[in-house]
């Protein structure tokens, strides 16, 4: 097996080429085609570097799934959609056909604004209702019962962009799913390890709330009550004929209760299994939720645009930001870089530079002032924009970034953070929560970018929340179902007659952290990007980004540097904080009254850098998972 050497740290990513198990000790190590970001669109990028397309994910049997696609024609959707459907079987315990997510499309040559976006976020059930999780239990028992279940998006988003931007047949992008799920693969060490979750343990009993359901997806990842180890050959010979119906009938076998199928039919009865003690916790969705679910696209050349689902667009230091709309959470990253940028221009201080340098004192101390400003306001500002009118262009204004900014001074930590007033738009504002509602999101998503030959890009974040999702695997069908409906509020903020904006309502997806990103170079696409993570995610893309533009950073060692976190703007909300920073540093931020808490990883990027004027294409793949970048034409 071939792993591509970090260029900091340690650490090191599997290139999908040769991705069979092996043991370490018979690893050879090389350097993939990495590179800093263009400084003009007309540069040539330095050799060796990939022409034919780049494809990184967070597993390399995906990367490569990818890779073969791009090998046959297929242009960067179809890549992308292989990508999906491959995850579904190798990496189920973090995305897959039972969830959602957003998928930004950038066709070649394409304007910053004429960005598609397919947002196939979960919906709740029609049956939803304001204070369905305002109980006494566990957030985990809630996560685990029937009723966390939102109704799946992927399959029909997936679809949707292969039939309108793809070139090639459902059958060809799905086969090698298909195969691998069918015919087995050797299970990477993450997913390995993952088996041993106690998600996989719920419920050993049958009764008539769990219907014995649970044990569905004990039978595959967990059989003879063991986890399996590394390289085990997994089959899943269910999941390959659910794959197998989608790959014949499309969108209509997963989602009508009347396919021969039965996929939907099985997910509304699998979600009716609620914990032993929830008996409040059966799901809520009908055979209507599942054919009534509509995707939310943004196409500039539909004849008329749902601007609810434009892309968010911004810039920073002479590059256009290009981000996922809400629910998703990218105005929130667009706000952190306006903020950022003033901060430099009325203190006279630039990033990259002096004691803003990277891992110096005065830059983690403004980033973490930004994230929580940002945070405070995402607490109550952001929601469906299909029910809540979301002020996006308010949140975004320079005299409302002013405002923020004078919030905050270098070299000290203000007590707390309040969400602002941004300036509304023309619709009058529904009531916003009031930014006190205990954030909850789930970090185990997946992203994946892919390029093509003739620089058309894709990136995409998918779901299904928590470790494994709810436990429920859809009966005789092989896939995990999300357990996204809890990123809602729990406590109400508002009424069932007034719902807040992240309040429960039927149909609405509940916000999330997920930000698929572009970054432009005057007119030209140069780079791509997201991350998993929950809500570290926009803090992962922030100080990519950063090390990127500011920082001069090649792309692998932007990918590997070392990150902090937080998400709220309250004075007691600590700092999740990587190792690889100065003890001397963080001494000094702890006298500023910052908290740390250690953590192994924040997000895990997977991104690819273009150099438009010469055709040269880069991948990494984060190593916080296993990463897998592959490509073609490398010269």
């Amino acid at each position: 097996m071939l792993l591509a050497a970090a260029l900091v740290g340690q650490t090191a990513c599997i290139d999908a080429d040769e991705a069979a198990a092996a043991d370490a000790e018979e690893v050879e190590f090389r350097a993939l085609p990495d590179a800093r970001l263009p400084t003009s669109p007309n540069q040539i990028g330095p050799g060796p570097a990939f022409y034919g397309g780049v494809v990184t994910t967070t597993e390399p049997l995906a990367a490569a799934a990818g890779r073969d696609i791009l090998a046959q024609g297929g242009n960067a959707v179809d890549a992308a959609v292989a990508v999906q459907f491959m995850l579904s079987v190798v990496e189920p315990q973090s995305s897959g056909i039972g969830g959602g997510g957003f998928m930004l499309i950038h066709l070649a040559d394409a304007l910053p604004e004429e960005t598609i976006v397919v947002d196939f976020r979960d919906v709740a059930p029609a049956n939803a209702t304001i204070g369905m999780f305002d109980t006494s239990h566990s957030s985990d028992v809630k996560g685990s019962s029937g009723y966390a279940v939102g109704v799946p998006g992927t399959v029909k988003g997936m679809l949707y962009a292969l039939e309108q931007y793809g070139t090639m047949s459902r059958a060809a992008v799905l086969a090698p799913a298909i195969a691998a799920a069918g015919d087995g693969f050797n299970i990477s060490s993450r997913l390995a390890g993952d088996t041993g979750s106690s998600q996989l343990r719920l419920e050993t009993t049958a009764n008539a709330l769990n219907k014995g359901y649970y044990a569905e997806a004990r039978a595959v990842f967990r059989p003879g009550g063991n986890s399996l180890p590394t390289g085990a050959l997994l089959r899943q010979p269910r999941l390959a004929t659910t794959l197998q119906a989608i790959a014949a009938r499309g969108a209509t076998a997963f989602y009508s209760c009347a396919d021969p199928s039965g996929i939907a039919a099985a997910i509304v009865e699998t979600q009716t299994a609620t914990r032993s003690s929830n008996s409040g916790g059966r799901g809520r969705m009908t055979c209507a939720d599942l054919a009534n679910y509509r995707l939310g696209v943004f196409d500039p050349d539909h004849a008329n645009p749902d601007f609810n689902h434009a892309p968010v667009i911004g810039s920073y230091h002479g590059h256009t930001i290009v981000t996922a709309p809400p629910p998703s959470s990218g105005v929130f990253l667009v706000q952190m870089l306006d903020l950022l940028e003033r901060l430099q221009a009325q203190w006279g201080f630039s990033i990259g530079s002096g004691n803003y340098e990277f891992g110096e004192v005065g830059t983690l101390n403004v980033m973490q002032e930004v994230m929580r400003a940002a945070f405070a306001d995402r607490g109550r500002w952001l929601g469906d924009p299909d029910f809540y009118p979301v002020p996006v262009a308010g949140l975004l204004a320079p005299s409302y970034i002013q405002t923020r900014a004078n919030l905050i001074t270098p070299g000290k930590r203000r007590s707390s953070f309040s969400a602002g007033s941004p300036p509304s738009g023309p619709i009058a504002q529904k009531k916003p929560g009031n930014g006190s509602a205990k954030e909850r999101e789930g970090v185990d998503t997946t992203h994946f970018t892919v390029i093509d030959e003739a620089g058309n890009v894709v990136s995409v974040t998918s779901t299904i929340s928590d470790l494994w999702g709810s436990g429920l695997m859809v009966r005789g069908r092989g896939f995990m179902l999300n357990n996204q409906l809890p990123n809602f509020n729990d406590d109400p903020q508002g009424t069932a007659a007034d719902p807040a904006a992240n309040d429960v309502e039927g149909g609405k997806s509940p916000r999330t952290t997920i930000a698929p990103t572009l970054v432009f170079l005057g007119d030209e696409l140069v780079a791509a990007y997201g991350s998993p993570g929950g809500t570290g995610i926009i803090n992962a893309i922030l100080q990519v980004t950063l090390n990127l533009i500011d920082h001069d950073m090649s792309l692998r060692t932007a990918v590997l540097r070392p990150r902090l976190s937080l998400d709220g703007g309250g004075s007691g909300t600590d700092t999740e904080i990587e190792s690889g920073f100065s003890s001397q540093v963080r001494s000094s931020l702890e006298k500023m009254g910052y908290d740390f808490d250690s953590t192994s990883s924040i997000g895990a990027v997977q991104a690819i850098v273009t150099y438009p004027g010469g055709g040269q294409q880069y991948g990494a793949a984060d190593p916080r998972r296993i990463g897998g970048v592959s490509g073609l034409d490398e010269h």
